[in-house]
């Protein structure tokens, strides 16, 4: 036991070490004292004896504070020979214990000592206790250490008492004298028997209750380390574990195991729409569900967020299906959300072992990429994993590498598309600049493909500060004062840092902010109106403008006008397709253009391909127009030699310098192209 409480000094915080200590101190002096003491009861001299009260209580404190402070030596510091000294203390006590009994133990005789077997009967205890205290602070203190410090402290103490009682005889006296009340005598052995079994059972009862707790604590840990704190589901490394042990049991059994991955769909709509605190209740809601659902060897975990797994092993791939169409139909049951129902939709994809993965990570990953395919493509049946799905991901992957390769190798070109008022002379208002990247061994590939995946790769914040800056480099250097129309992606939009890049922006480049106008989608606003409007703003305040583009094909375009602040209408290119054979579609743009007017905004129609399209809109009183029918979108150095555009001259240059530097606050001193430069690149373009 003293072994056992000390030990738990070892391992235990400096405020607990302590008490572990005595604890440890207490029940070895305790169990050593009851030794000695019972063991001197039967010890028969030949010769009267009796026992001194004070110095038998005194010889037991004297055992407990030597303890105590032995073993608070051998943790003082943290060395090998703090160990040794403590131990050799811990010696020094058992044998200071001993001889003060001895004190105790009044003899009506002749007393002598051997001073030889005195110092053995010191010397043996402070050498076993130095090697048990040696062992119990090992770091590696296992099984076999344990017993082989009992045994050097057992040793020692018998050691100690039977080496002492050697170096002791005793010489009767001749005269008579009464006999030892042996009743007084058996008083104070059951006495010695209870102090020590009542000092020891309050260092066992320690002990197991700390073990107890200790067990009881390490089993809850353990459960909050594999289960899931909000749904009470197991968590990933809950998942891990479990994953782990129903292959080992199916490697016997010729049973297949299913991966199958949920994604909750517009689940973040309304995880904003009504808050954080409705977000948890609904995955609370579908975690009970899932989990109510599944049948004998089926397993539920919450991998995180809205993500959740299930483990099924099957030998026919309908009891996976029926097992989808289950979770499907869990999901998509309403959910009662405060005073209302909310409705959701799951994306699921599955991965089967062995046939979908060599190693149990790439089991879950490839389950994951499939969830994550039928997400992408709308599917709302199982997507199984298959060779084609990895290789599109896998594609999709490189491809996003190399979209950052190009950024840091400015591969990367801006065409620009002509925007014009429809009026007689089809005047040139300004030009939107579009994104355009050639793939070195693809060749082009379209903003439709490159643009998502850089949004999904972290790449569309960095993309859309490099057009914007280009653009403004370019448009500064035109002799004609057009404005450029940038589009900004929702990431960047709820951006709050956004205006401050715009300013910077427009310091660096010289370009009047009134020459700017971003163009915005409704997806970018709806996420938070709050922070949109305020971001909206503080970009109207700098004095650029800002377009509503895409406009029709949201789901709250007139409310998105009311909202907020815009200086252009865009109407887009799938009204405009069908405004000469569809009479809605003619409809719709003639009340748009009505809305425009009242709002006292302009509109500008995209998507302009036929001569009757551009009449339609004409008579119906559009404002401007945009489309392969005015202008295929060109690179710069192809404008500048149509004539759509021009450099500015030397004069002219400094001048817009001098107006929009000095005088405005937002140009520099230094343009960013000097002319004869821009001359040369051009030139080298056209060749």
């Amino acid at each position: 036991m003293t072994v056992q409480l000390l030990h738990r000094s070892v391992v235990s915080s400096d405020p607990q070490r302590l008490g572990w200590q005595f604890l440890a101190s207490v029940a070895g002096a305790g169990g050593v004292w009851a030794t000695h003491f019972v063991a001197m009861l039967a010890y028969e001299p030949e010769a009267p004896v009796s026992f001194d009260p004070t110095l038998t209580i005194l010889s037991l404190l004297v055992a407990m504070l030597g303890l105590f402070i032995s073993f608070g030596a051998c943790s003082l510091v943290a060395s090998p020979v703090s160990r040794w000294i403590g131990g050799a203390l811990a010696g020094l006590s058992f044998a200071a214990m001993h001889y003060v009994g001895m004190f105790a133990y009044r003899i009506v005789g002749l007393v002598e000592w051997n001073l030889d077997f005195v110092y053995v009967s010191i010397a043996i205890p402070v050498v076993c206790s130095s090697a048990a205290t040696a062992l119990i602070w090992h770091e590696k203190f296992d099984r076999r250490r344990f017993s082989a410090a009992v045994g050097l402290f057992v040793f020692g103490i018998v050691s100690l008492h039977f080496s002492g009682m050697t170096a002791l005889s005793v010489t009767p006296m001749s005269q008579s004298f009464s006999d030892i009340d042996s009743q007084a005598v058996s008083a104070l052995a059951l006495a010695i028997t209870i102090a020590a079994l009542i000092i020891i059972g309050a260092g066992l009862t320690s002990y197991l209750i700390d073990s107890n707790m200790r067990t009881t604590s390490n089993r809850q840990l353990h459960h909050l380390a594999v289960h899931d704190a909000l749904t009470g589901l197991p968590n990933r490394t809950g998942f891990q574990h479990e994953l782990i042990e129903m292959l080992d049991w199916h490697e016997t059994s010729n049973n297949k195991l299913a991966v199958v991955c949920i994604d909750l769909n517009r689940f973040k709509e309304v995880n904003d729409m009504l808050g954080h605190v409705h977000g948890d209740e609904v995955l609370r809601v579908v975690a009970r569900r899932l989990q109510a659902l599944l049948t004998n060897g089926e397993f539920v975990a919450r991998m995180g967020g809205d993500e959740f797994a299930v483990l099924k092993p099957f030998s026919d791939k309908q009891e996976v299906l029926a097992l989808a169409r289950r979770l499907g139909e869990a999901v998509r049951q309403p959910i009662p959300v405060g005073d209302s129902e909310t409705a959701i939709g799951a994306s699921l994809g599955a991965a089967i072992w062995p046939d979908d993965a060599q190693d149990l990570d790439q089991l879950a990953k490839n389950a994951d990429i499939a969830m994550y395919y039928a997400k992408d493509n709308m599917i709302e049946d199982l997507c199984f994993y298959d060779a084609e799905i990895g290789a599109d991901l896998r594609r999709r992957r490189q491809m996003a590498d190399a979209l950052r390769q190009a950024m840091e190798r400015d591969e990367l070109t801006l065409h620009y598309q002509v925007q014009t008022s429809l009026g007689p002379e089809l005047a040139i208002r300004g030009f939107e600049a579009l994104l355009r990247w050639t793939h070195p061994e693809e060749g082009p590939i379209s903003p439709a493909i490159f643009i998502p995946i850089a949004e999904e790769s972290g790449l569309v914040g960095a993309l859309g500060k490099w057009v914007l800056r280009k653009a403004c480099m370019d448009a500064v250097s035109w002799d004609n004062s057009y404005r450029i129309a940038v589009n900004v992606s929702a990431v960047q939009f709820v951006d709050s840092d956004l205006p401050r890049q715009v300013h910077e922006i427009l310091l660096e480049t010289g370009l009047s902010p009134s020459r700017l106008e971003l163009e915005l989608t409704e997806t970018a606003l709806v996420k938070d109106k709050l922070r949109s409007l305020h971001i909206m703003r503080q970009i109207k305040q700098l004095g650029v403008g800002i377009a509503l583009d895409d406009f029709g094909t949201g789901y709250s375009s007139l409310e998105i006008l009311r909202t907020y602040p815009f200086d252009k209408i865009k109407l887009d290119k799938s009204f405009v397709d069908e405004i000469e054979t569809d009479i809605q579609s003619k409809a719709i743009v003639r009340a748009v253009l009505a809305l425009g007017k009242s709002l006292e905004i302009p509109v500008l129609a995209e998507g302009i391909e036929t001569s009757s399209q551009m009449e339609i809109l004409r008579i119906e009183g559009c404002n401007e127009g945009q489309g392969y029918l005015l202008g295929h979108p060109r690179p710069l150095t192809e404008l500048l030699a149509e004539g759509k555009l021009a450099f500015k001259t030397e004069q002219s240059t400094e001048a817009s310098i001098e107006k929009h530097g000095g005088n405005n606050g937002y140009g520099a001193r230094n343009a960013p192209y000097r002319t004869t430069d821009l001359k040369r690149l051009v030139m080298n373009g056209i060749k």
